[in-house]
């Protein structure tokens, strides 16, 4: 008897947690064979396989269930403008106060992420865009030449990724979190020795998915670095930049204690220095790969005053058409984000196509531009392909009309965001990279080690978290150019 009261419960509990059902005006709904659970280990290990699986059997949009929720995936662009412009039905800030508490440990005022990037936009647009680009020219000839060989005729050899990433990010983080004037100053190398070891397990801290040791670990690397931290911003002469110390007044303004703004400070550090040195690392990838693509960068770079290097670290436009081709496509390639919003109230989203679908309240709906338009073939000729002109016409100009289903594009490659959530350090970071580009390639000789070498794999589980990262590096040599 006991065990027809166990099977009953059993079939019960099934069905309460697989009891929904599509209605005719719904998008394609699939479950997954397992109850609660769905797609989330698929979706989790390769979102991008698993999306494209998707997208083969249902289309250009559909609903999964994942651990519970039920995810809407839309990847037909021309219909993306209904998504971004909604901010009624739509919500933003939702499903980010949820990857704060998770990745960060951290829960501010619910206002206060809005302030804060009304106050970013003074700081990183215009005059103090400026100022700030200065600073970082500045830093990256430092730390590039701290680590450079004595002897000129001595080559170094490392992994590319860990040049790229570890370089960058001490020279961002001395620019806008503790420069030379801080005489408490952290020295980079140590927080950047945590800050790695943490970005290592953010995915899974996303997720919910951490073992137990790794949580273990993921808490002690928090504390280290929210110590590392602490007076970064502070107070105005602590060396940090004027928007971190604008920042942390803005919290302490709204009440937020001195634990939780370290806590702050260390989501920002996360945000500023998260995908400057991934995207540097895929785009020196392929131009090492190519050849061709490499010649031309340097020739572009190779035609520029001296004034027009100075340039580089203002806020005036600056003309290098052939490196800004090259980077939107290395951009197409590797990044990757999730462009994610909360359904507050049932909605009606009306496709570009005419077709429309009901959104149900408590659903989760998510753009995911790298699969379209980014690599979608029917926009671009073999798209897994790196191609440094694909972004200019003919006559060298910047090539901005693409088309699906024979209509124009807005949005044809979307690494930075839409709409009013867009990156706002978009500017900041193009100019680092092309700064630090610039710099390496100028001044220094660099080489594959293998000159047959290939790119390493993506680390699949990346997709989702914005730029991309390899699994493993690949082997590069340098040395300062002898200028005599």
């Amino acid at each position: 008897m006991m065990w027809l009261l166990v099977l009953t419960a059993a079939l019960m509990l099934t069905f309460i947690l697989t009891g929904r059902r599509r209605s005719k005006r719904e998008p394609p709904l699939d479950k997954g064979l397992i109850p609660w659970l769905g797609h989330a280990l698929e979706f989790g290990k390769d979102a991008s396989k698993f999306i494209n699986r998707m997208k083969q059997k249902h289309g250009n949009i559909f609903t999964v269930r994942a651990a519970g929720r039920y995810v809407t995936l839309l990847l037909d662009p021309h219909s993306y403008d209904a998504v971004i412009n909604d901010s009624k039905s739509l919500d933003f800030s939702r499903y980010a106060q949820v990857l704060m508490e998770r990745i960060f440990d951290l829960q501010l005022p619910h206002n206060l992420p809005d302030k804060a990037k009304e106050m970013m936009k003074r700081h990183f647009l215009g005059v103090n865009l400026s100022t700030l680009n200065s600073t970082m020219s500045r830093h990256l000839q430092a730390v590039l030449k701290a680590e450079t060989p004595q002897n000129q005729r001595d080559w170094k050899e490392e992994g590319l990724f860990d040049l790229c990433y570890r370089l960058l990010f001490k020279a961002g983080y001395m620019s806008l979190f503790g420069g030379e004037k801080n005489n408490n100053s952290t020295d980079p190398s140590s927080v950047y020795e945590e800050y790695k070891k943490f970005d290592g397990l953010l995915t899974k801290m996303a997720r919910g998915t951490l073992k137990a040791e790794e949580k273990k670990e993921s808490k002690s690397l928090q504390g280290r670095l929210w110590e590392l931290l602490a007076q970064a911003g502070l107070t105005e002469d602590c060396g940090s930049s004027p928007w971190l110390h604008t920042y942390r007044r803005l919290l302490e303004d709204d009440g937020v204690n001195e634990e939780t703004q370290r806590k702050a400070v260390l989501m920002q550090l996360w945000a500023t220095q998260g995908n400057v040195g991934p995207a540097a690392f895929w785009l020196l990838s392929y131009l090492l790969t190519n050849p061709e693509a490499l010649k031309a960068v340097q020739k572009e770079f190779g035609q520029m005053t001296q004034t027009a290097f100075r340039t580089l670290s203002t806020d005036r436009p600056v003309s290098t058409p052939v490196f800004d081709s090259a980077l939107e496509e290395t951009m197409r390639l590797t990044a990757a984000p999730f462009i994610t919003r909360e359904v507050v109230q049932d909605k009606i989203l009306c496709m570009a196509d005419g077709q429309e679908y009901l959104l149900r309240k408590g659903d989760r709906l998510c753009l995911f531009p790298f699969i379209s338009p980014q690599m979608d073939p029917e926009i671009y000729h073999e798209p897994q392909k790196f191609k440094y002109d694909r972004f200019l016409n003919e006559d060298g100009s910047v090539k901005k009309d693409f088309y699906k289903g024979g209509k124009k594009l807005k949005y044809y490659t979307m690494p930075w965001g839409a709409g009013t959530n867009g990156c706002v350090g978009k500017s900041f970071a193009i100019s680092t990279i092309r700064q630090f580009v610039y710099m390496l390639l100028t001044n220094y000789s660099l080489e594959l080690c293998d000159p047959n070498a290939q790119l390493p794999e993506i680390n699949a589980s990346r997709y989702g978290f914005g730029m991309l990262q390899p699994e493993g590096d690949l082997p590069v040599r340098y040395r300062q150019k002898n200028t005599h």
